[in-house]
This record gives structure tokens, C-alpha cells and sequence, in this order.
């Protein structure tokens, strides 16, 4: 087993009242500043996404209460249902966060605000015909693969730049940005050294980026590490467990292998 395989989170406490919701964003969102300021930025440049995957609707609401008014989800299923069940609550965005079969994309074109994973062309159709369907945009960011881990979904960064010159035909789709994943690591460089890839890589599109795109936002960070994003560049953190608390399944149910034969 290797090093990285041994890492294990730290616990959480769950959160159960809109008191103690309050007092988990208050805490990010203070750990944000502070990495911003450390790193010469304006704390206001970087966006707090809380992510509620597994938390139920009755939750949910508490979190809303205390001020999660724009959540992440990574299955689309789950983040459809949610999205049905509180519909009565103004404001309320969603972004899907995690890979999307194609069959699925009807499903994010009718509810998001966001899409934080695009990285096949297969997908960027899917979404384009029926983002048309329901007259509506996008906003969408490449998810690139900086680890070079097999279990992890995303564009091979050598990859990056002639996928996004074939974007500007999509015009539903408002390329925004990056998202990655850091590897899951104890060793504090070999995680800052993704988040520094996909920063590089993001300078270095924006420079070419055809058809006036400007893909300068970066969603990078969660939970574990999301200080050390800040520090290199992230302008949305997706931090999920330091608000609701620790979840009984693995990252793993929610982020599935490429090699399982999950639709492309």
C-alpha cells in the first residue's frame, strides 16, 4: 500500500442546527481570508462552495438558513431530486460538481447553474442540444486531471488546449474556468504542485484561448486542503465535510474510476 492510500481524513462533527452550520462557514470562511491575505489577494476573489452531497433536504435547509444559499453536488440524480424538494426556497443555485453521463445532461441543463467537470466532447454536445431545449446557458469548467492518477476523471493537461479550442462551438456553454482534484496526500507539495499545475496551465489557455474565451477561474480545493488552494490560486473552494460533517462513505462512491466502463 502506498503512502497516499494510508492518508485518512480527519473527523468532522456533524452539523444539526443552523447555529452550528453558521459557526462551520464562519470558520472556512475565516481560513479563506486568512490563505487569501497570506498570499497577497482579496479575500472577496475567492467563493466558498459548500458541498452537500449526502446530507438530506432536512439538513439542507438548516445550512440554508445559516447562509448556504449556492451548493455543489457531485451525482446528478441526487442533485436533481434536492433541487426538485427545495424548490420553494429563493435563490437556491446548484452546481454539479462531479463526471456526468451523457444520458444524464438533460437533467443538469434543466437545473444548474454550474458544471464543474466537463471534459469530453461527448458531454459538451449532450449539454449544448439540450441547454437548447430549455433556452438556457452554462457556466462549465474543464476539469483537468493534474495528478495523473487512473482513478481520477479529467483531461491529461498536455490535452488541455485542443480541447478548448473546439469549445466556442458550444456557444451554451460559458466556459468559465479549470476544476481539479488534488491528490490525496499527505505530503503538502505533491498537493500544492496540482493546484500550481492547473493554475500554469490556466494562464498559459487564457493566453491562447480562441474565440475571446477567458477560462481564468479555478475550482480547486475540498475539506483537507483547501487552504493550500487558496494559497496557489483557487477562486472557488469546494469544501463539503468541515460544514456538514464527515460522511460515511468514500470519496470513491462519489468520484467513480474511468476504467469502471461509467459512459464517456
Amino acid at each position: 500500500m502506498s503512502d497516499d492510500a494510508e492518508v485518512t481524513a480527519p473527523a468532522y462533527p456533524t452539523a444539526e442546527t443552523t447555529e452550528q452550520f453558521a459557526e462551520n462557514i464562519r470558520d472556512v470562511r475565516q481560513r479563506i481570508d486568512a490563505a487569501a491575505r497570506r498570499a497577497g489577494r482579496d479575500p472577496e476573489d475567492v467563493r466558498l462552495l459548500p458541498v452537500s452531497k449526502t446530507v438530506p433536504e432536512e439538513r439542507l435547509r438548516l445550512a440554508i438558513k445559516a447562509g448556504a444559499t449556492f451548493l455543489g453536488e457531485n451525482k446528478v440524480q441526487e442533485a436533481l431530486r434536492k433541487s426538485e424538494n427545495l424548490a420553494d426556497i429563493p435563490d437556491l443555485r446548484w452546481a454539479v460538481i462531479g463526471h456526468l453521463q451523457t444520458n444524464k445532461a438533460k437533467f443538469v441543463a434543466r437545473f444548474a447553474s454550474e458544471f464543474h467537470a466537463l471534459d469530453r466532447l461527448k458531454a459538451a454536445e449532450a449539454l449544448q442540444r439540450r441547454l437548447e431545449i430549455e433556452d438556457r446557458t452554462l457556466d462549465v469548467y474543464v476539469q483537468v486531471n493534474t495528478s495523473a492518477e487512473e482513478s481520477k476523471f479529467g483531461l491529461d493537461p498536455d490535452a488541455v488546449d485542443g480541447f478548448v479550442a473546439q469549445l466556442p462551438a458550444f456557444d451554451r456553454l460559458n466556459v468559465v474556468g479549470f476544476m481539479t482534484l488534488a491528490i490525496f496526500s499527505s505530503d503538502e507539495e505533491r498537493v500544492r504542485s496540482c493546484f500550481q499545475t492547473l493554475r500554469s496551465l490556466r494562464d498559459r489557455v487564457c493566453d491562447l484561448a480562441p474565440g475571446g474565451l477567458r477560462p481564468e477561474k479555478l475550482s480547486m480545493g475540498m475539506s483537507g486542503d483547501y487552504e493550500a488552494a487558496v494559497e496557489e490560486g483557487a477562486t472557488t473552494v469546494r469544501v463539503g465535510q468541515a460544514i456538514f460533517g464527515s460522511r460515511s462513505v468514500p470519496d470513491s462512491y462519489y468520484w467513480p474510476n474511468p476504467t469502471d466502463g461509467t459512459d464517456a
